[in-house]
Formats: C-alpha cells, sequence, structure tokens
C-alpha cells in the first residue's frame, strides 16, 4: 500500500512539475511576442532549443552602445571563423560600415550556459521601388552554423523565426523578402515556406512584373548586401545571377557535388539545371511572407512537438479567418491591396 502511495504521489510530483515548465514556457513565449510588437527596435531573446538561447537584435549599427555592438560582432566572427576557417569574408555585417550594421537584423544562437555562439544568420532591409512607390525588400541573408553544433535542429530559427516577428510587427501585412544562394536546400526551403517565389521549380512558378521591377532594383542598387560585384552578370528572365562571387563572398561559392542538398530531389536537379557552379552563378529569388507562407512556415519548419506553434498556428487561422479583415478595414493608416490611406502623408511618415 506504501509503495502505491509512494507511487501516485511520484507521479503527481512529475506531473505538477511538467505542468509549472509548460506554464514557465508559455509566459517565456508570450512575453516574447509582447516586447516583439511593442519594441521600437526589435532586441529579444528566447530559449528555442534545450540548452540554447536565441538573440534577436534590429539595426544593432545605430541600437546598441559600441562596446556591445563590439561584442556582438566578434561573436559572428567567431562563429564564420570556426564555419570558413581558411577563408575571411568582407561584404554585409563583416565590412565594418556602420550602415550596413543599421540596416541588419542579426539573429544569434548561443549555448545558454557557456555563452559561446553556434549560429546566426543576418537580415537586411533593402529599399526598393515598386510601381513607382518605395517598398521595403528583406533580404533572407547569411547564414552560417558552427560545424559542431549542425544536427540540432536550428534551421527553422535562422531561416524563418526573424521573419515571422517582422511580418506579426508590419501588422500581418505581406512583406516581400529576397534571397541569393546557390545551395539546393535552401532554395528548396524558402520555395516551400514562402509565397509567390520566383525562380522555383514548383508549378505554378511564374515572374510578375513585381519580380522583375524588384530584382532589377536589388541588382542596380544592393550588390553590396550579399556580396556581389559589379562585373557580375544578370539573366533576367532566369532571375539568376552570373558569376556572382566576385564581391567580398568569394568564400561561400561551392561546386554542385558539395553544395548541400535538399531532400526533394526536384530543387537539385533545378539548381543543377539552371546554375553554372565552375562560374560560380546564383539564383535570386523574390517571394513573400503573408498568411499562407507564416501558417506553413509554423506548420512544415516549427518543431511540431512545440506548445507555442501550435498556439501560434490557431492564432493565425483565427485571424486569418475571423478578425484581420475587421483590423485591415478599420485601420487607415496604411495601405493594405487595394485598400488606401485616408491620408497618404501619414502613411509615409510611418514609414511603412
Amino acid at each position: 500500500m506504501a509503495s502505491f502511495e509512494n507511487g501516485s504521489a511520484s507521479r503527481a510530483g512529475k506531473g505538477a512539475a511538467n505542468a509549472r515548465g509548460a506554464i514557465a514556457g508559455l509566459r517565456g513565449h508570450a512575453g516574447f511576442w509582447l516586447k516583439a510588437l511593442s519594441q521600437p527596435t526589435i532586441d529579444l531573446s528566447l530559449r528555442t532549443h534545450a540548452g540554447l538561447i536565441t538573440r534577436i537584435v534590429e539595426s544593432p549599427g545605430s541600437s546598441l552602445p559600441q562596446g556591445e555592438l563590439d561584442a556582438l560582432v566578434s561573436q559572428l566572427r567567431t562563429v564564420a571563423a570556426k564555419t570558413l576557417p581558411q577563408e575571411s569574408l568582407t561584404y554585409g555585417i563583416f565590412s565594418g560600415e556602420a550602415d550596413r550594421l543599421s540596416r541588419a537584423i542579426v539573429t544569434l544562437i548561443s549555448e545558454e550556459e557557456s555563452g559561446r555562439p553556434i549560429a546566426f544568420n543576418a537580415l537586411s532591409v533593402m529599399d526598393v521601388a515598386l510601381d513607382g512607390e518605395p517598398t521595403q525588400v528583406t533580404h533572407l541573408g547569411l547564414v552560417m552554423v558552427d560545424p559542431d553544433g549542425r544536427g540540432q535542429g536550428l534551421s527553422w530559427v535562422l531561416y524563418g523565426l526573424t521573419a515571422l516577428v517582422l511580418f506579426a510587427r508590419g501588422g500581418l501585412r505581406p512583406k516581400w523578402i529576397s534571397n541569393v544562394t546557390q545551395v539546393p536546400a535552401v532554395v528548396g526551403m524558402v520555395s516551400d515556406t514562402f509565397s509567390d517565389v520566383f525562380p522555383s521549380p514548383l508549378p505554378g512558378a511564374r515572374q510578375s512584373f513585381a519580380h522583375l521591377q524588384l530584382a532589377r532594383g536589388i541588382m542596380a542598387n544592393h550588390r553590396a548586401v550579399f556580396g556581389v560585384a559589379d562585373e557580375a552578370g544578370f539573366d533576367e528572365a532566369r532571375s539568376v545571377i552570373t558569376n556572382a562571387y566576385t564581391g567580398g563572398s568569394d568564400a561561400l561559392k561551392k561546386t554542385f557535388e558539395i553544395a548541400p542538398k535538399h531532400r526533394d530531389a526536384i530543387y537539385n536537379e533545378f539548381c543543377a539545371r539552371e546554375l553554372d557552379y565552375e562560374r560560380g552563378d546564383d539564383l535570386l529569388q523574390l517571394g513573400r511572407i503573408d498568411l499562407a507562407g507564416a501558417r506553413r512556415y509554423l506548420m512544415s519548419e516549427v518543431p511540431h512537438g512545440s506548445l507555442p506553434s501550435l498556439l501560434a498556428a490557431s492564432a493565425m487561422l483565427a485571424l486569418q479567418r475571423l478578425v484581420l479583415p475587421v483590423v485591415y478595414w478599420l485601420d487607415d493608416t496604411r495601405a493594405f491591396g487595394t485598400l488606401r490611406p485616408r491620408n497618404p502623408d501619414a502613411e509615409g511618415a510611418s514609414g511603412q
């Protein structure tokens, strides 16, 4: 009898501990999203994996004191040195230019106990003209993972979490994203996750005039963001950058044989067909993160056992079906689709 009672008490104690842990985790994620939606400039930390902390910092070049900025850049260089020990990068956040760091959004994953950085993604925000009006394109940017830290399922954080945060901060309005890569695994991830992606081997993928305008604007004014020199060519019809590794990104050039492959062979075959790896070609992909894309990301990329992901997915569905149309209709300060702001000057002043 005593043994039965002790076993029951033990199970009850474990259940209570699990419940407390779940509540604590829920509080942490709720606090993360409250800060994400309220801070004027993002500086957020969240435990995304056991023993790992993810930090997202927006515009570190202008938002952080010099000492903290130097420490952050040093952490990024630590990861880069482990990833490319014999090479160095000179573009984007590694250029040392204040403007580059002020327009970057850095996602850094570190070991919680030691503080050792193991992976990062550096997004950049580009101003590009679309239909004669300025619009912002978020470039998915450089991703690096310490070889010792691979295999921990970090890709859902490095490639999508920050884009999801920016999407939420923007009132869940669709946002353009860009991606420059020759890696089939990344081409597939972007094609599968985001909406209206071109180029892509998926059925229905097509180059709209919006895609073409944005690609032209990016290649004309923002080559330095992804380390492509002026002498690199651009095949507009296929959205392929030829001889791309000539502007500070030389160390990232890969052969097709060593480039990480996607589990779906369609992306591997697409890259082999469209890109000249010996010359050093890249795809310039353009797409949008919208509610459909956010839902795909939550359902397919975020680990299914994550309680916050399930709650977020439910919230997305509720917003799409019930709440969001009303919010858009009542907000007369910003454009959405065919809806236009009551006072156009107000929208321009808000920076949207």
